[in-house]
C-alpha cells in the first residue's frame, strides 16, 4: 500500500484466470483520480507555494513551472502508481482479484496536508480478494513487491542524477529528488505497524523484511544526503567525500 489503510478486504472477489492480469473502468478511474490528487498535492510541495512558506491563498502557486509538475507527476507515478500496480500484478500472477480502489477521506486529507507543506500518500490502495489471511506467503510476495518497486525506481533515479551532475545536466537535481522520494515511499511502507506493507513482510520472513528495510532506507538516505549536498555546494558528492576522510 502507499498510506495508512489495509489493501485488502475480506469480501471474496472474482477471480481472474490464473496468470492473467485484469483491470476495469472502475479501477482505471479511480486510479487516474488518486493519481491526479496526489500530482496536484506534490505540485503544491515542490513549488514552495504552502501557509507554511507564508504564501498568501491567492498566491499558492507563485512558484509553479512546467518542470516542477512534471517532476511531481512522474514522483506520484513511480512513487504511487507503480507501487500499487506491483501489488496488484503480483497478487493476480498467483490466482487472486486485486484492483485498485481510491479512499475519498485519504483524497481529502491528501489535499489538506498538501496546503500546510506535508505529504499524505494514502489517496487510495490495492484491494485484494480471495487470498486467505493464513496465507503469509502470498501476503508477504504481494506486500514486498511496492517497496521493492519504489527502491528498484530510487537507484535507477539515484544513479541517473549522479551520471547527470557528471555530464553537467540541469536534469542531476529533479533525479536526485525522485531518488530520495522513491526510497522514501519505500521505506515508509516497510514499517511493520498497523496496515503498512511491513508488518506483511514481517509475518512471512522477517530476514527478508530487514534486508529490505535497510537497503531501501540506505537508498532514501543517500538519495536525501545527494540533494541536501546538491543544494547546499553545489554538487552532490561533497558529504561523501568529507565520509571518505
Amino acid at each position: 500500500m502507499s498510506g495508512g489503510i489495509q489493501y485488502y478486504y475480506s469480501t471474496v472477489a472474482p477471480r481472474p484466470r490464473s496468470g492473467k492480469v485484469t483491470t476495469s473502468a472502475r479501477e482505471v478511474t479511480q486510479i487516474g483520480i488518486a493519481y491526479a490528487v496526489l500530482t496536484f498535492d506534490l505540485v503544491l510541495i515542490f513549488a514552495g507555494g504552502t501557509f507554511l512558506s507564508g504564501a498568501p491563498a491567492t498566491g499558492l502557486f507563485q512558484g509553479f513551472t512546467v518542470g516542477w509538475a512534471a517532476l511531481a507527476a512522474t514522483a506520484a507515478f513511480t512513487g504511487f502508481v507503480a507501487h500499487e500496480l506491483a501489488h496488484k500484478i503480483v497478487a493476480e500472477r498467483r490466482g487472486y482479484w486485486a484492483e485498485f480502489r481510491m479512499w475519498p477521506s485519504g483524497l481529502l486529507l491528501s489535499l489538506l496536508m498538501s496546503f500546510i507543506g506535508f505529504l499524505w500518500g494514502a489517496p487510495g490502495a490495492t484491494m485484494v480478494g480471495g487470498m486467505p489471511e493464513t496465507n503469509r506467503a502470498d501476503w508477504g510476495r504481494t506486500s514486498v513487491a511496492g517497496p521493492l518497486t519504489n527502491v528498484a525506481f530510487g537507484l535507477a533515479f539515484l544513479g541517473a542524477g549522479l551520471a547527470a551532475f557528471r555530464l553537467a545536466s540541469s536534469l542531476a537535481l529533479p533525479l536526485l529528488y525522485l531518488g530520495w522520494i522513491n526510497g522514501w515511499f519505500g521505506t515508509f511502507n516497510l514499517i511493520p505497524v498497523g496496515p503498512l506493507d511491513g508488518r506483511k513482510v514481517v509475518r512471512w520472513s522477517v530476514g527478508l523484511w530487514a534486508a529490505a528495510i535497510v537497503f531501501t532506507g540506505a537508498v532514501t538516505v543517500v538519495s536525501l544526503l545527494a540533494v541536501f549536498s546538491f543544494e547546499t555546494f553545489g554538487t552532490p558528492f561533497h558529504y561523501f567525500a568529507l565520509a571518505g576522510r
